[in-house]
């Protein structure tokens, strides 16, 4: 799995700089209209791209037909994508938190609290998108495959929303807004594996190409 990490690594690494380096220059940006620490919504959903990049290139390339002559199984190919997706979207996570804590120790009105928040829901909405997107990136051509990664991430938001309200029910969060959202993260990670098993499972037995 190692050496089709750094396959994917290398054909998407111009565009993971691009995206980090924009991720530290929006952040500061941000802090001049918004809270800072906004960034980290937006930092992982927008660092995950290069993992559509990398299947878009496999595809053009004919390179999951070509890999089955190789000491790699289906199941490896797969995961390796949802491992690339996880660590693309820390990376990005990461990267953003530089201007954040720059912000916070500059006294710009950061705060730990706000970056737990923030950070909790950014990965979230990441792992609840990539659990949706990355098995169906398989089942649809390119264009069709991109269409499904933007709609994913919006449909994550309203299952953020249905899950906040249904701890609500148990749990004012109002009064408990930092524990309800990472009751919501501990969820987008359990369905985040659950997808990673199940695709796994299936396209062992498919056609992946």
């Amino acid at each position: 799995m190692k050496g089709v990490l750094l396959k994917d690594l290398y054909i998407a690494k111009s565009n993971i700089l691009v995206t980090l380096v924009c991720l530290i220059v929006l952040g500061f940006g941000l802090s001049f209209l918004l809270e800072g620490s906004a960034i980290l919504v937006l930092a992982p959903v927008a660092s995950t791209t290069a993992v559509f990049i990398s299947i878009t290139s496999d595809a053009g390339s004919k390179w999951n037909k070509n890999v089955v002559v190789m000491p790699v199984s289906r199941e490896q190919i797969i995961r390796e994508k949802f491992v690339f997706y996880v660590l693309l979207a820390a990376a990005g996570f990461v990267t953003a938190l530089i201007p954040c804590i720059i912000l916070m120790l500059a006294g710009a009105g950061v705060t730990f609290s706000s970056l737990c928040l923030y950070g909790s829901i950014g990965m979230s909405a990441t792992l609840l998108a990539g659990g949706i997107s990355l098995p169906c990136a398989y089942l649809f051509d390119p264009e069709k495959s991109q269409i499904v990664f933007m709609m994913s991430f919006m449909a994550s938001t309203g299952i953020i929303a249905g899950i906040v309200l249904f701890i609500n029910l148990f749990l004012p969060v109002k009064e408990h807004i930092l524990p309800a959202f990472n009751i919501v993260l501990v969820i987008s990670v359990i369905w985040f594996l659950i997808s990673c098993r199940i695709a796994a499972a299936v396209y062992q037995k498919r056609d992946i190409a």
